[in-house]
């Protein structure tokens, strides 16, 4: 399964942005979907998830208030809104999607660069 992500750009400090992570299948199938990033130099960390009912969502504790993620399962999209953007926001960000099966099957897409400058 293909995941895109779209919506990444420059942005100055205190901007938002909104990423897409879109879907060619139902999205109903994922027991949870989320974003991750990645800096230059650094891990890939865990920015939000958000469970298959899309009312249960976590977030990291760098973007807690100023970022909300949402899934609508009509549209097979999820969504990050990224407000009072940050210039250590910037990073690659990922979509990713777990389908429980016999194991644990993770989906990645390939990435949208989000900058944001001072």
């Amino acid at each position: 399964v293909q995941l895109v992500e779209s919506g990444g750009g420059l942005v100055q400090a205190g901007g938002s942005l909104r990423l897409s992570c879109a879907v060619p299948t139902s999205i109903s199938r994922f027991n949870a979907m989320g974003w991750y990033r990645q800096a230059p130099g650094n891990q890939r960390e865990l920015v939000a998830t958000v469970m298959s009912d899309g009312g249960s969502a976590n977030y990291s504790d760098s973007v807690k208030g100023r970022f909300t993620i949402s899934r609508d399962n009509a549209k097979n999209t999820m969504y990050l809104q990224m407000n009072s953007l940050k210039p250590e926001d910037t990073a690659v960000y990922y979509c990713n999607a777990e389908e429980l099966r016999l194991t644990l099957i993770e989906y990645w897409g390939k990435g949208t660069l989000v900058t944001v400058s001072s």
